[in-house]
């Protein structure tokens, strides 16, 4: 059974979540790709404000397609983490709780997952359009000329995604791993 949450996320709510835990989110998300991340990180060493308040925030590292008529985005699936690993260190000790994504982190990414109690999410690779049923509205707010890597605000309903990395160190990826090692 889902835990269903209802963000921005808080550090008691993080403190429930453990790997391998399944999750429904309500709310509001942000959207980032790494252009959108080297600038927000860019904005906070010369003194700037980010686009939006990060505190308690969720930021979803996706590229969406063009919305069809009568919907709020197109496909809306998870691109690779991997590529936001150098900035994300930075975004939490700012006040950022949570990040979907898919694939495996960075240990930089998973100490700072600890320290600053976060978790990270990932969302289903190859289900973009099912995903999107989750997102009532998307809007771009910051670094339109990024298109599809400009800053979004999502409102969704239901979003499904699964606890990979826990503020407890716990690691969906290495324990999956773990279960079909031979010896």
């Amino acid at each position: 059974m889902a835990k269903k949450i209802t963000l921005p996320l808080t550090d008691d709510i993080v403190k429930e979540l453990r790997a391998g835990d399944n999750v429904l989110l309500n709310g509001v998300i942000y959207v980032g790709r790494d252009a959108a991340h080297k600038r927000m990180v860019a904005a906070l060493d010369e003194g700037k404000p980010l686009p939006f308040d990060i505190k308690g925030q969720t930021i979803y590292y996706m590229g969406p397609s063009p919305a069809k008529p009568g919907k709020a985005i197109g496909s809306a699936g998870p691109t690779t983490s991997g590529r936001v690993d150098t900035y994300s260190p930075r975004l939490m000790a700012e006040g950022l709780k949570g990040m979907i994504g898919k694939g495996m982190r960075s240990p930089d990414v998973k100490d700072a997952i600890k320290k600053e109690k976060a978790v990270y999410f990932a969302a289903i690779g190859g289900a973009g359009a099912l995903i999107s049923r989750s997102i009532k509205k998307s809007d771009v707010i910051a670094y339109e000329e990024l298109g599809a890597e400009a800053v979004r605000r999502l409102e969704v309903e239901d979003f499904p995604v699964t606890v990979v990395n826990d503020m407890y160190g716990g690691d969906l990826y290495q324990d999956g791993k773990a279960k079909y090692r031979r010896e």
